[in-house]
């Protein structure tokens, strides 16, 4: 593989707040530092809903060496709202590129079912539930991927005249996105799960086959598991949200729905397994779902510990920093100790 990357949340928006909160440049800039130096990455997938945050945190992963990939991620915006967002974004994302960093853009994340316009349903949650109905999302998509694929070849008018490099989009596997206007053919959705387990390894054989026919990289731009005994068989979960697991009041959690184990083992085993597949069928690039949850924090009382349902391979804390990095709040789990391992072990320059 030529990018071993992890995905840096600088914020998801719902609810009137967002999954990184409180946001400090500092903590950015030393969190970019450790995930070049001693996570062992050579890229990151710098997602979020606001474009100066996602300036910021791709400037100091650009400082401290990493490849940036440039992703807006949004939620409830207008199909013009998310043009606009895009365009600003686009123009940040040349700022940094004329700079002399590395940097891909995507024209957004999973965008179907995470803008207004495109799938029924006023809220995400409305929209995210179609994704555990085939039958109802199967009578949609044919208007759907219309939409879709009319949008996204605005988006890449929009952004091709404001930003010189290469470009993808983090997509879904039913938008039926057209690649033939992209460099780079992404995914987010590569989540082994106990169903699709029997043909995972074929389905990332025939996603990179996707990649020859067009001579264009694949790229994984979201994998991982969370961290409770049991989260390697359902992979983002049923409702397509790893925080299913848990009952919400808005955007604050409040406690998890039933008795969950924690298993930090599982979720690195899960982890590396799946980085063999890739590394074996030939993707180009990959990136670990996540660095850390803020909203998730990790609590002794399983009943409350949050970080159950974090992709992370960083546990949150709440009132104290850590004993490995005194400087973080955070400390970090089985999975960053593998990823560091693994991402080590290879080659690491992106030549």
């Amino acid at each position: 593989m030529r990018g071993k990357g992890i995905t840096y949340d600088t914020g998801f928006r719902s609810a009137g707040t967002t999954t990184h909160e409180p946001f400090d440049p500092e903590i950015v800039r030393r969190e970019m530092r450790i995930i070049h130096d001693d996570l062992r990455c050579n890229a990151v997938r710098v997602t979020g809903a606001y474009p100066e945050r996602l300036e910021l945190a791709a400037k100091y992963a650009a400082e401290a060496g990493l490849e940036v990939w440039f992703c807006p991620f949004t939620n409830g915006l207008t199909i013009e709202e998310l043009l606009s967002l895009l365009a600003d974004c686009a123009e940040r994302a040349e700022r940094l590129r004329q700079r002399g960093a590395e940097v891909v853009f995507l024209t957004g994340s999973e965008v179907s079912v995470c803008t207004l316009g495109f799938l029924p349903g006023d809220r995400l949650e409305d929209r995210l539930a179609l994704l555990a109905e085939p039958l109802r999302l199967r009578a949609l998509i044919p208007e759907m991927r219309a939409r879709m694929n009319e949008f996204l070849g605005k988006a890449v008018e929009i952004v091709r005249v404001r930003f010189g490099g290469r470009l993808s989009y983090a997509s879904l596997p039913f938008e039926g996105t057209d690649w033939g206007r992209f460099d780079i053919i992404s995914t987010d959705a590569c989540y082994r799960t106990a169903a699709n387990a029997a043909r995972f390894r074929d389905d990332i054989r025939a996603f990179v086959a996707q990649g020859k026919a067009q001579g264009k990289p694949v790229a994984v731009t979201e994998f991982g598991c969370t961290t409770h005994h049991g989260a390697a068989d359902t992979g983002a979960s049923d409702s397509g949200r790893s925080d299913s697991i848990i009952e919400w009041d808005a955007a604050r959690p409040v406690r998890l729905k039933g008795e969950f184990t924690r298993n930090e083992d599982e979720q690195a085993r899960y982890i590396g397994e799946l980085l063999d597949v890739f590394q074996t069928e030939g993707v180009d690039s990959v990136f670990v779902n996540t660095f850390a949850r803020y909203d998730l924090p990790h609590r002794a009382d399983p009943r409350e510990d949050f970080d159950m349902a974090s992709f992370g391979v960083v546990k949150v804390l709440e009132g104290r920093h850590g004993r490995q990095y005194p400087d973080m709040m955070w400390e970090p789990k089985a999975a960053f100790t593998t990823l560091a391992d693994r991402y080590s072990s290879s080659k690491r320059t992106l030549d």
